[in-house]
Order: structure tokens, then C-alpha cells, then sequence
């Protein structure tokens, strides 16, 4: 097929080259000449294990970018994987949405009549009825007629900032929003490759618009609220001296509960869990409906990284102290610092007066972006150096590997948010919830 990919974020570069891994055509398109130029030079822009090999290879060929909307009429369906940032209120701001769906409604205007409909496909998440409510209309405002010029369609994504081109490759389910057999066709034909490399075995939902939509929030919300579950387990055990891992290890064998996601720590981040949880309550308070256990997910979430640094407390007082932080990612395997715990870390111990010294693989220039005054690392290691005490934010493989650098502290107090570090004899060790 070909295909347009309206945004080339995280989500909208490893859709398109997975899409083009699978043999389809696929056209990014972009308002930024820098990332354009990126790709069509076969460079991905952004950090994710295993897509600047699938960019490299198919950058400027089966994968191509450009910032003209027009590209749109050469194709079959058009996704849309905007940004939806959330609002103060937590609510999701859609002029991004809206903005592209107006412009490829414009562009597939501009273009003579078509014999079949060009399918537009929400791949960003949104909450329910925005598709039909608010993107559908955006793209009629040229003249075009829904059923007749184009239709529309949800799929939403199901990727992990780590793991995005794993997760694309070998779903765990796919789901089709639509309302029309035309659209669910274009979706069946566009997988087709990936479930026929899977022998037939990723199970497909089709169902309505705004269900596929409220699928999405309902997974990331369910596995948020989960975390958080196991967060609140695990500062019960701390407080009877149980180690909450040895307890997450047997509830895990209950084929009801199931293994993932009980790692307690310090709390969940990133672009998906906080932004679709806000968002979901804020539209249901709008609704006149007060989601209790989800609300009690997030205020618990928050709070996790006051306990991290509590436990810092009861060791060390940090003011004109250096006291190292591990990790600055919101997790392993990428870049991104949206919604890190990392912040609130660095904060807290900014408001005690500490001196902070932050390290991470990847991440640190992003953070240097919002927090320039603080000092740097090139290692661990070197973060570890004369620090009075340290705490882990991310399990970074690397974290486990530390051994004699913690000889090199000051003062070795070390508080584990993510349970990578072993307890040995030489430091001060304390676990978040064992």
C-alpha cells in the first residue's frame, strides 16, 4: 500500500518505518525541515533500540518525508500521529489534531476526484467521540462528504518507549476502530504483512470508533492503576520490614493478577501513563463522573518519589551535600524525560539544598535543556564521586554492574528506587518497598 504518516514523533518515525519494514510506501510527513531531511537521509530522529537500523535502511527510498500535505493524494490512508499535550487541567489539547485533519481535508480537496474514499486514521491517542466529534469535521470543512471523499478510522498504537519496534512488529493485539467495512478493509489489507508473518496468530478487534478509542485509555489506565497497586503494597511491606519483591513474585503466579507491571518503585511516567490517565479523568469529571480509583492511582504515583527522597533523609542531611541521581529517563531504552520521576527527584533535593550531580546513557542532554544549573556526569561513576548519597531513578542495566565506585562516595547512602542495586556490605543501603 501506500501510506502518509501525518507527524514524526516517537510514535508517528516507528510507525512509519515499521510500516515500511513490512513493504509498504510510506510517506512521513512534517512540518520540520530538520527531522525531513533526517529521514530522507536515513537518519532516525529519535532514540528507540531498532529504528535507526529500519530508517537507515529504508530512509529516502520505500520511506520517504516531506512538509507538503499534497503527498497525501498519492496515498491510500493517512494516520494522523499528532502530539496531544495535555492541558492545565489535564484534558488533552487537540489543536494539533485538528490542525493536521484540516490540512489533509484541504489537500485532498485541492486533488481531482477520487475513485474510492481516502481513509483517515486516528493513530494518536484521543479520548472517545474526538474522531467523529472533532477530527471528521476538520476534514469535511473543504466540501468533502464523509462516506463519499473520505472515511475515517481509529488504530490506536500499543507501543513501549523501548521497546516501539518490538511491540510493532509482534502486537499483542490490533485494534480497528470504524464504522464503515470499507475502512476495516484498508486496516486488514495494511497488517496484512504482519499477521501473515505472525501465521495468522495477533488478534485482531474490530469495533466501533470511540471504542477502539476508550480501548487505549483503558489499557494504559488499568496498567498505571496497577503499578500504582503495587506501589501501595509495597510502602505497606517497607513499614513491616517485608521485602514487597518476594511478595510480587508469589501474587504474580495467580493467572488472575499475572506477572507484569509489579514492580514496585518509584512510580510510573513517560508520555502515555500520565497524559491518558489525566485525560481520562479530566473527561469523565466532565461528564459529571469522578473515577475514585483512578484519581487515588495517580495522587499515589505522585508521592512516590517524596518517599524516595524521605528515606535519603533519614540517612543524610543533603543541604551542601553532593548526593548523586541515577537515571533521568522516565525508563530504560530511551531518551525521553516527559514525566520522569527524575524531576520531581531533582527538585526535592534542589529544595533541600543539595548539591545534585545527575547521570544517564542517553538522556542527560535533554535534561540539561530543563535543568542547566545542575552538574552533569560522563559516567556513574563519576557521579558517584564524593557524593554524601545517591538515588537510583532508573533501572538502567549499567546501575547493576556498580560495585567499587560506591567506595568512592563520601558518605555511601544509597537509595534504590528501581531495585537494580545489590545490598552489599560498605554502603547504606535502603530499598523504596524492601
Amino acid at each position: 500500500m501506500n501510506v502518509s504518516i501525518v507527524g514524526s514523533g516517537y510514535v508517528g518515525t516507528t510507525v512509519a518505518a515499521c510500516l515500511a519494514e513490512l513493504g509498504h510506501e510510506v510517506t512521513a510527513i512534517d512540518v520540520d525541515e530538520g527531522i525531513v531531511a533526517a529521514i530522507n537521509d536515513g537518519e532516525s530522529p529519535i532514540h528507540e533500540p531498532g529504528l535507526d537500523e529500519l530508517v537507515a535502511e529504508h530512509g529516502g527510498e520505500r520511506l520517504r518525508a516531506t512538509t507538503d500535505y499534497a503527498a497525501v493524494r498519492e496515498t491510500d490512508l493517512t494516520m494522523l500521529a499528532l502530539p496531544t499535550p495535555s492541558n492545565g487541567d489535564g484534558s488533552i489539547d487537540l489543536q494539533y489534531m485538528e490542525a493536521g485533519a484540516a490540512s489533509v481535508g484541504e489537500a485532498l480537496a485541492a486533488g481531482e476526484g477520487r475513485e474510492e474514499p481516502h481513509l483517515v486514521v486516528t493513530k494518536s491517542t484521543v479520548i472517545p467521540t474526538t474522531t467523529d466529534e472533532r477530527l471528521a469535521p476538520r476534514i469535511a470543512e473543504e466540501g468533502l462528504e464523509r462516506g463519499t471523499d473520505f472515511l475515517v478510522a481509529s488504530n490506536p498504537e500499543f507501543q513501549r518507549e523501548g521497546t516501539a519496534v518490538e511491540d510493532f512488529l509482534n502486537p499483542d493485539k490490533l485494534v480497528f476502530g470504524a464504522d464503515d467495512e470499507r475502512a476495516f478493509a484498508l486496516l486488514r489489507v495494511l497488517y496484512a504483512p504482519l499477521r501473515d508473518a505472525a501465521d495468522g496468530e495477533v488478534p485482531v478487534v474490530e469495533t466501533g470508533i470511540a471504542e477502539a478509542e476508550m480501548i487505549k485509555y483503558a489499557n494504559n489506565t488499568f496498567l498505571a492503576s496497577k503499578v500504582s497497586l503495587i506501589n501501595d503494597i509495597g510502602n505497606v511491606c517497607k513499614e513491616f520490614g517485608v521485602d514487597a519483591y518476594e511478595v510480587a513474585d508469589a501474587i504474580g503466579l495467580d493467572d488472575r493478577i499475572g506477572e507484569q507491571f509489579l514492580r514496585s518503585g518509584v512510580g510510573w511516567g513517560g508520555s502515555c501513563f500520565p497524559k491518558d490517565t489525566d485525560a481520562i479523568i479530566a473527561a469523565a469529571r466532565e461528564r459529571g463522573y469522578d473515577p475514585a480509583v483512578l484519581s487515588a492511582a495517580v495522587e499515589l504515583n505522585d508521592a512516590q518519589p517524596e518517599r524516595l527522597l524521605s528515606l535519603l533523609d533519614d540517612h543524610v542531611a543533603v543541604r551542601g551535600k553532593r548526593v548523586a541521581v541515577l537515571g533521568l529517563a522516565f525508563k530504560p531504552g530511551t531518551d525521553d524525560i516527559r514525566n520522569t520521576r527524575a524531576v520531581p527527584v531533582i527538585e526535592g533535593l534542589q529544595e533541600r539544598g543539595a548539591d545534585v550531580v545527575a547521570y544517564d546513557p542517553v538522556a542527560t542532554e535533554n535534561m540539561r535543556e530543563r535543568y542547566p544549573d545542575i552538574e552533569y556526569a560522563a559516567s556513574a561513576g563519576e557521579a558517584l564521586e564524593g557524593a554524601s548519597g545517591a538515588v537510583v531513578v532508573t533501572d538502567w542495566d549499567e546501575f547493576a554492574a556498580l560495585d567499587a565506585e560506591f567506595d568512592e562516595m563520601a558518605d555511601p547512602v544509597v537509595v534504590d528506587g528501581r531495585r537494580i542495586i545489590e545490598r552489599r556490605d560498605g554502603i547504606t543501603y535502603e530499598g523504596l518497598t524492601w
